[in-house]
């Protein structure tokens, strides 16, 4: 047995081997509040039973059920609710379902009403009996007198329930009911083998998908065993049972076990999880869970959330500013999870199966994952990958590439592979381009510098989920032309959103330019170049704003700087001028060093009281008309920009003040007042502040860097992986005599002292020690 738990662990721990060998006997778990931002989340926000980057996130479900219009909105769970509904299994981007159920008494199969918790199978809870952490959940349902309890490996569900003594003790697989973001159910199926195990699937349309992808699909498919036999069982469709019914088909169906129980006897469910057939979640569920109970599960899953967090190791600073972090990163590993399976089976673009190429010892050389749009994550995401978990970085890119391989087209976001671009443009290529940069390249680079580059390029025949459909038009023109009359649109006319996603592509393109010269492609690299620039085309002299123009090059008349998606996607001219990261300096030059720094400053100081953006009201877009909006991705960069500007000093007021009043530690002040933390990006933001170190540029630069902010801790120690660079660790060090010295006096690295703002990537990943001394 002992063998075989050693087995598990090594194929549960899957990218994460190294850190669990490194960390400390400290638990960093116990900083992370699983709750903060809860209280207006998205459907993939909370669902404590899993481990990083998973397929299996199993979690309770206030209104999951409920779905939501847009596809984007909140839903799922919410700490304001008092009742739970159900267990789903799946919590991605764009997908959700496969809900298990304890309940007891008269048997019910509707999951019932927020409004009316005594009716359906949902159940009152308190939250004195919520027990919520990395990698476990657990909560006792008072209408049913169970106590539930979830965990998870990589790819198979684990869930507990202890019954009260009852010849009515019932689960429910509650297969066919939409769940969260995953749109409305096309078909289901549940069966019961009449023994111990319980398979099936649901087919499902996401609002993404049937934007992007018009006539695709989502299929989750699952294979569960119990560890006890039922007295007796049926089917479902809603309030309708079938008692005897072993097999259930179409929307709504279902499938309930009955047990007789006795006092506070224990109910396990296995459940294997798959994105291409039952087959395989048969096969994932037997290599990950064979002779693993439900404590060895859970003692393997905050083992390696500890490993993975322990690859940043914090000390002194305040308590408060640990747990932010903490679950910053928590929620940074949380998102984007496997949909590939053990032998290295994925749902392709086309809705059939691919393999993944395995070694010799037919272990699938890397992983597909599921992922939200890559918008604004050059910020947050990316940086944090490179620096920390470069190995994860690396499987991401190829995992792209499965998709531009089989359909053609990079895509920013994918749901079970099909395109889910959720904003309509797409940075995918800037993230595969900066992670070449440096020096993360163990996948195909011709292919992907083939994919980039089209990206960036070819507008002919592009799909809707490759985003970008103006592309040709910036390509021809060297801007986007807005239309009035695509107002919320993108064509190959141009698009409702044309100054902010020529700001976009001029950004992208001088990323992939890089690229290009490193692989000696100079025709490519001048073209690309020459695009970069385009942001000058839409630069208004007379107000120093960027202003959308027409096509015949005029700038729009009744211009509104403070006017969200006339012109701008999710923001306005204000925030979208400093969106110039790649030329900074020259937009600095432009506008004029002064007022460049005054104009900035007094949006920061005007923001503060709104907490930056973040508003006071539960609401992700209640920043957009705002001067400055920290809960959207256009503006994340902007605080570190006094940098380039000769005030680094107010890079550090401010960057210190959106920590301290942006976020917080409540479910409902987490990050802002219920901003949209997409998969872990504003928390990643955090991370990489409270470091005291980020990249305007995203590291796309031809030398890329790290410039400075004023670290939050004593010390910060960060674990490099071996198999990418040549450290051992980073210290990062703050010498402070008080805690209001958040002014860098000095900064050293190995003791020689750095002069100006920033750190060479290269230099920093040989590991040592950088020091900052800091003053009043």
């Amino acid at each position: 047995m002992k063998k075989k738990l050693l087995s598990i662990l090594f194929l549960t721990i899957g990218l994460s081997g190294f850190s669990i060998q490194n960390s400390s006997a400290q638990n960093w778990t116990t900083y992370v509040k699983t709750d903060i931002g809860t209280a207006h989340s998205r459907w993939f926000h909370f669902a404590p039973a899993s481990v990083p980057f998973g397929m299996a996130k199993a979690g309770p479900s206030t209104n999951g059920h409920y779905g939501n219009a847009g596809g984007w909105q909140a839903v799922g769970y919410d700490p304001h609710h008092n009742s739970i509904e159900g267990f789903p299994n799946f919590h991605e981007f764009q997908i959700g379902g496969i809900v298990f159920a304890p309940t007891t008494g008269e048997l019910v199969t509707y999951p019932g009403k927020l409004e009316t918790p005594d009716d359906g199978y949902r159940s009152l809870f308190d939250k004195k009996d919520e027990v919520s952490q990395p990698g476990y959940y657990a909560v006792y349902l008072k209408k049913h007198q169970v106590r539930a309890e979830l965990t998870a490996t990589k790819r198979v569900a684990f869930h507990r329930y202890t019954f009260p003594r009852s010849k009515q003790s019932h689960i429910l697989f509650d297969i066919g009911n939409r769940q969260g973001e995953s749109g409305p159910v096309l078909n289901a199926h549940v069966e019961y083998d009449g023994n111990y195990r319980i398979e099936g699937y649901v087919i499902t349309n996401p609002v993404y998908v049937d934007i992007y992808q018009k006539g695709a699909d989502v299929k989750m498919y699952f294979s569960a065993v119990i560890d006890k036999k039922p007295s007796s069982w049926g089917t479902f469709k809603g309030k309708v049972k079938n008692q005897g019914k072993s097999t259930e088909d179409g929307v709504g169906a279902g499938l309930y076990l009955t047990f007789n129980t006795d006092d506070q006897e224990m109910i396990s469910v296995k459940a294997g999880l798959s994105y291409t057939s039952v087959e395989n979640a048969r096969k994932n569920l037997s290599q990950e869970a064979d002779g693993i109970s439900f404590d060895q599960a859970k003692t393997l899953a905050s083992q390696e959330w500890n490993g993975m967090l322990g690859r940043i190791q914090v000390e002194g600073g305040k308590h408060d500013d640990k747990i932010k972090f903490y679950t910053g990163l928590y929620h940074a590993l949380l998102g984007r999870g496997l949909a590939s399976d053990c032998n290295g089976a994925y749902p392709k673009n086309d809705g059939s199966i691919g393999y993944i190429p395995t070694d010799r010892n037919n272990v699938p050389k890397h992983q597909h994952y599921n992922t939200d749009a890559i918008w604004g994550a050059f910020w947050n995401l990316t940086q944090l990958w490179s620096l920390v978990y470069p190995e994860y970085y690396n499987d991401w890119i190829n995992s792209q590439l499965l998709v531009y391989k089989d359909a053609g087209w990079l895509g920013d976001g994918i749901a079970a592979s099909r395109y889910v671009s959720g904003v309509g443009t797409n940075f995918t290529s800037l993230a595969i381009a900066a992670a070449h940069n440096v020096g993360i390249r163990d996948f195909d680079v011709p292919l992907a510098y083939q994919a980039a580059l089209k990206n960036e390029l070819d507008g002919n025949n592009r799909l809707a989920g490759a985003g970008k459909l103006d592309v040709t038009q910036f390509v021809n023109k060297g801007y986007s032309p807005y239309s009035e009359k695509l107002r919320m649109q993108t064509t190959s006319e141009g698009s409702g959103f044309a100054a902010s996603h020529t700001l976009e592509y001029a950004f992208s393109s001088y990323a992939v330019a890089n690229f290009a010269k490193t692989l000696g492609k100079k025709d490519d690299y001048r073209k690309l170049k020459k695009l970069a620039n385009g942001w000058r085309f839409l630069y208004d002299d007379h107000l120093d704003l960027i202003r959308p123009k027409d096509s015949n090059g005029v700038f729009i008349d009744q211009f509104k700087p403070q006017e969200p998606w006339r012109g701008f996607q999710e923001g306005n001219a204000i925030q979208y001028t400093f969106y110039v990261p790649h030329h900074i300096e020259q937009l600095i030059n432009r506008m004029g060093k002064k007022k460049f720094v005054n104009r900035l400053d007094s949006i920061m100081l005007l923001s503060e009281a709104d907490y930056f953006g973040g508003g006071t009201t539960l609401d992700a877009f209640s920043g957009l008309q705002a001067v400055y909006n920290h809960g959207n991705q256009p503006n994340l960069h902007a605080s570190w920009l006094f940098n380039f500007a000769g005030r680094p000093d107010l890079t550090q007021k401010w960057v210190r003040a959106i920590c301290d009043k942006f976020y917080g530690v409540s479910d409902v002040h987490g990050y802002g007042f219920g901003q949209d933390e997409d998969q872990g990006q504003l928390g990643a933001w955090y991370v990489m502040a409270a470091m005291g170190i980020f990249d305007v540029k995203g590291l796309t630069a031809e030398t890329p860097t790290f410039q400075f902010s004023t670290p939050l801790f004593n010390k910060i120690s960060i674990t490099l992986n071996p198999d990418y660079y040549s450290g051992k660790k980073i210290d990062i060090l703050t010498e402070k005599k008080s805690d209001d010295a958040i002014y860098i006096q000095s900064t050293y690295f190995n003791n020689k002292r750095v002069k100006g703002i920033e750190i060479r990537f290269d230099d920093l990943v040989k590991g040592g020690e950088l020091k900052f001394i800091t003053k009043k």
